[in-house]
């Protein structure tokens, strides 16, 4: 078949609709690439990467589902249900529109859409920011999208012709496993004027439970990893052989022997995507570095970077004592020992409510400050002694302070819980905390047991009078300049006091000195997701939770 891209030993010279691409590899919708920052990182840093998949997007804003939206059954296999959580059709062509596309990349944006009409509405909005279009009709967890549609060779055909006869870019249907004719499906949208094919998305549903619990807040949600790899392989092989058009081959690919064995199945680019399951941002690099010439060279070192040895696994904890600091402010103390360093973090899962990452207070026994901010910690404000949850992790990566380094920590919020256990775990450090006012202040006798503290209130009810921030440039004021070079700066709470405390810090040291955890959103907790992506393209969860500061942190 004569294909406009195909998989061959220069991967660095092919061609995909109109465009020489950097490589014959795409990250497949919903992973990782799902955020604009994250986006543009990959465009500036991964060149092995030759076309960018985005998140689904649909016409209007979908929060999706609570968490949990992932679960693991076995190593590097998954089952995940995100409900197509998205920004709005607008929201995203306005993100699009800054990022900056190099002209040797490709920019796929996928679209979903309840109706034909509504896959033409969104498609209309992202056309212009796009190179080409994929038309999610796949998605195994959202009822009433997707594979609802994508079944259905017909409807196929006819939200295919009708999004191709309002734009004048490729248009690549996704095509869902789950049906007894993936062929039928394949040339349903051909003839509706497809310009590639993208196989497969998920298999299922799935389902898996923890402790007799379903861990998936739907329930249940689509397969992934290494587990769907014969699945992906024998859809791209009925695809090929029955149309003649490029087609992108995912599901389960994670070492240049699968992508060879999707190339022999007739696909044009391959995807990976479950396989880069907690890579750090620098990690996921040296992995596509290596894939890429793994293709070049006839080997297959890629895999051996894969961490299969990420443990997503709950186990139970029992609650002690709920200690209520203010209305809105508890701390929990469970029954025994999380095995958590200094920086990491952990989710806390009640089944049927939802899981949310915390950093603990204390690790023996372990313990977590929560403030009333949504309906998961609200509920967690009013547990009783006796209830059980769950906890897995630890997630992130731990601080690594040099030797002899001078720690200041700078909290505000829930942020003191972990800049405590920096404190308790490493010599010589000061923390700097900030409240409203002196009933909101919380585990200060057991700081000054182990760091010198400093407290700022608003209204001036205990301490400084003032913002923390404040308080620490005076402090850093009496330094000497060999006093300064030796600090390292550790932040944590809400986004406008961390953004505040780097200013003040940048004023007399430097941005490798400064390290901060923000409140960004994090679900996943294991880098697949990019909920928790920072401004300039890292995620929270794999990168940090403490990330050195940069221009657009």
């Amino acid at each position: 078949m004569s294909k406009e891209a195909s998989l061959s030993s220069q991967p660095s010279s092919q061609k995909f609709f109109g465009k020489t691409i950097t490589s014959p590899f795409t990250i497949p919708s919903g992973i990782v690439s799902t955020a604009a920052s994250i986006i543009q990182h990959i465009f500036d840093t991964i060149p092995e990467v030759g076309v960018l998949t985005t998140k689904s997007v649909g016409l209007e804003p979908r929060p999706g589902y609570r968490e949990p939206v992932i679960s693991q059954y076995a190593p590097g296999c998954f089952v995940n249900a995100v409900g197509l959580t998205n920004p709005g059709a607008k929201q995203l062509a306005e993100s699009l529109a800054t990022l900056n596309v190099p002209e040797d990349r490709f920019l796929l944006t996928s679209i979903f859409g309840g109706s034909v009409e509504e896959f033409v509405e969104v498609a209309k909005i992202l056309a212009p920011v796009s190179d080409g279009l994929e038309l999610n009709l796949s998605c195994p967890h959202a009822k009433g999208y997707g594979m609802a549609m994508g079944q259905d060779p017909a409807l196929v055909k006819e939200i295919t012709a009708a999004v191709k006869a309002v734009v004048d870019i490729p248009v690549i249907p996704k095509l869902t496993p789950n049906t007894d004719n993936i062929a039928e499906i394949a040339k349903a949208a051909v003839e509706g004027g497809a310009d590639g094919l993208c196989a497969i998305n998920t298999v299922g549903p799935g389902y898996t439970s923890a402790h007799g619990h379903p861990v998936l807040s739907n329930g249940s949600g689509g397969m992934s990893g290494k587990g769907v790899l014969p699945i992906g392989l024998k859809c791209v092989r009925e695809i090929a052989a029955a149309v003649d058009c490029p087609i992108i081959g995912c599901g389960g690919a994670s070492s240049a022997d699968d992508v060879r064995a999707y190339a022999d199945a007739g696909a044009s680019v391959v995807g990976v995507g479950s396989a880069l399951i907690g890579l750090t941002t620098d990690e996921m690099r040296q992995y596509f570095q290596t894939l890429q010439r793994d293709i070049e060279y006839g080997k297959n070192q890629a895999e051996s970077l894969i961490r299969y040895d990420v443990d997503m696994q709950f186990r139970p904890v029992t609650l002690v004592s709920n200690e209520r600091v203010t209305d809105d402010i508890c701390i929990l103390t469970f029954d025994r020992k999380v095995n958590v360093q200094a920086g990491e973090f952990i989710f806390l899962w009640i089944p049927e409510l939802g899981e949310k990452p915390f950093s603990a207070l204390t690790d023996d026994p372990f313990s977590l400050v929560v403030i009333d901010v949504g309906v998961f910690t609200h509920q967690l404000m009013a547990l009783e002694p006796g209830a059980e949850a769950y906890v897995r992790g630890p997630h992130g990566i731990p601080v690594a302070p040099h030797e002899g380094a001078k720690i200041m920590a700078v909290s505000g919020g829930t942020g003191l819980a972990a800049v405590y256990q920096i404190a308790r775990d490493f010599e010589n450090a000061e923390v700097f905390t900030g409240a409203r006012s002196s009933d909101r202040l919380y585990y200060l006798d057991e700081c000054k047991k182990i760091a010198d503290v400093h407290v700022a209130t608003d209204d001036g009810s205990e301490g400084y009078q003032g913002f923390v921030t404040d308080l620490l440039r005076e402090r850093l004021k009496g330094l000497s300049q060999e006093e300064l070079d030796n600090v390292v700066f550790y932040n944590c709470g809400p986004e406008p006091m961390v953004h505040a405390a780097i200013a003040v810090e940048r004023e007399f040291c430097r941005d490798e000195q400064i390290f901060s955890a923000i409140d960004y959103l994090t679900k996943c907790g294991i880098g697949l997701c990019g909920a928790c992506a920072a401004p300039d393209g890292r995620r929270l969860c794999v990168d940090g939770p403490f990330l050195e500061a940069s221009d657009s942190l």
